[in-house]
């Protein structure tokens, strides 16, 4: 990575002297080099720019929150970069509510619907260009130079359909602003600030629910990313097995790196970190250390998500056998794991209760373990009792969307006790984990984990499974996998 001369932001570049870096290369900027640096620019501005694709449902979200909160100025900030090591950033991902509202995607940007009578008037707040004259764009570790070209304002208002202004004014606007005001925390340390004395965290609170409860059926374009993101997914998932040969002579982060590249190239990233977890370590629910061994013989369960450039993630897990195929054991419980989750999907239905699909499929697994004789019956009160839940360990599934736990902060009523509509979109992932040192179950069960997820879309008449692409059956798995291998050569 280059050095660059300051890691000043724009704001305090415009204010302050360059600051020089400690162990910097150069002693300081000439006025002749400043003054030359300042000119000799093409005009590279955009014009006739096309909205960005998601633009009428931005503002149709942006709708429905104005007349939730009427008369009421709402603050919504896409964050800021956070720090991974001295000078260096993580990659910046924009906060899921602003992303949301706008389709934006840049750091420091806010929305804000100023009031106007019974609705609102939205305005994006961004960054403008990097400033040439005072050298802000080749000096500042921000500058355009450094971490390339941003939208200027203009630009911004023909790809989001909003007046656009510059960030850097917004806290001192907020600061003297009157009337009643709603932020979504943890996002913009400054902008909280601004609002300190404006604010209260259970008025906050309720703009936050609002905004996760919004995201609980999804609109058409909203469904079209998950299914390109499951799409993407299902070919992440055929890239590892086509290298399976490689990871055992490597480790489970040949996997990763394998369906990550696959992430990289058709999407924005992973929708989170991917679990690639052979042997034991299926039965860690969220290994992501990914450093262990890929031995034949041993399972590997796969949990990963490729990520839209919108935002929008998949969340699939398959439990593959290294070597193609599944031995006695692992076939029984894999084969039980499959029945819970058939049980669980035909569940989803409009009109049912989101609790169904996670009954439906704890009774089976629990019927299961009453027959293999690991726990003792009836069925009815290893249910009552939670029992099974020493070898299922989690819930059947969660709602999915921008978040892979998407709508979080909904309410319980909306959401666990709530009921299925059509465009609301879940995992049904159930599974069943035999700890390597868990002297309650037979030698031959010890160390073996397995969990099936797929992505269902509640429909008008029942539901869809986004990832049918990929076989779940055991014995299609098994010859899903031999094609694979077999394609290579």
């Amino acid at each position: 990575m280059a050095d660059e001369l300051t890691p000043e932001t724009p704001e305090a570049e415009s204010e302050e002297p360059v600051k020089q870096r400690k162990n910097g290369l150069y002693p300081g900027v000439s006025d002749e080099l400043a003054e030359n640096m300042k000119s000799g620019w093409a005009d590279t501005e955009l014009h006739g720019l096309e909205p960005i694709a998601q633009a009428a449902e931005t503002a149709a979200r942006r709708a429905a929150l104005s007349a939730r909160f009427p008369g009421e100025r709402l603050v919504i900030p896409a964050g800021n970069l956070k720090t991974r090591s001295n000078d260096t950033e993580y990659p910046f991902r924009a906060s899921v509510e602003y992303a949301y509202l706008t389709g934006n995607q840049t750091e420091d940007g806010v929305l804000v619907m100023e009031p106007r009578g019974e609705d609102h008037t939205a305005t994006i707040y961004l960054l403008p260009r990097s400033d040439r004259e005072n050298g802000e764009f080749w000096l500042s570790g921000q500058g355009e130079l450094w971490v390339g070209r941003r939208h200027s304002l203009a630009e911004a208002e023909q790809l989001y359909g909003l007046p656009a202004s510059d960030v850097r004014e917004l806290a001192e606007a907020l600061r003297e602003a009157s009337g009643p005001v709603r932020v979504v925390r943890g996002y913009d340390a400054g902008i909280e600030a601004a609002l300190t004395d404006k604010v209260t965290g259970e008025r906050d609170e309720e703009l936050r629910v609002f905004l996760s409860e919004a995201r609980l059926v999804k609109d058409e374009f909203e469904i079209g990313e998950l299914q390109k993101a499951v799409d993407s997914t299902v070919r992440g998932f055929e890239d590892v097995v086509r290298v399976l040969d490689k990871a055992k002579a490597t480790s489970e982060r040949y996997i990763e790196g394998t369906f990550f590249l696959r992430a990289r190239v058709e999407g924005n990233d992973v929708g989170y970190g991917t679990i690639a977890a052979a042997g034991p370590h299926a039965c860690t629910l969220h290994w992501v250390r990914n450093d262990g061994p890929v031995r034949p013989g041993d399972l590997l369960l796969l949990d990963a998500g490729v990520e839209t450039h919108t935002y929008y993630t998949a969340d699939v897990t398959r439990t593959l056998p290294v070597d193609g195929r599944f031995s006695d054991i692992q076939k029984k419980i894999y084969d039980a794991v499959y029945d819970a989750q058939e049980a669980g999907i035909a569940a989803v239905r409009p009109g049912g209760k989101y609790r169904d699909f996670h009954d439906a499929a704890q009774r089976v697994l629990a019927e299961r373990l009453v027959e293999w004789g690991l726990v003792e019956g009836p069925v009815e009160r290893v249910l009552e009792l939670g029992l099974q839940r020493r070898w299922t360990l989690h819930g059947t599934g969660h709602m999915l969307g921008m978040d892979v736990h998407d709508c979080a902060a909904a309410r319980v009523e909306s959401y666990v006790d709530g009921t299925l509509e059509p465009g609301m979109v879940l995992t049904v992932e159930p599974g069943l984990y035999f700890q390597a040192d868990d002297l309650t179950v037979p030698q031959e069960y010890r160390g073996i984990g397995v969990r099936i997820e797929d992505d269902i879309l509640v429909t008008q008449d029942g539901n869809r499974n986004l990832s049918a692409g990929l076989p779940r059956r055991s014995d299609e798995v098994e010859a899903w996998m031999a094609a694979l291998k077999g394609s290579q050569g």
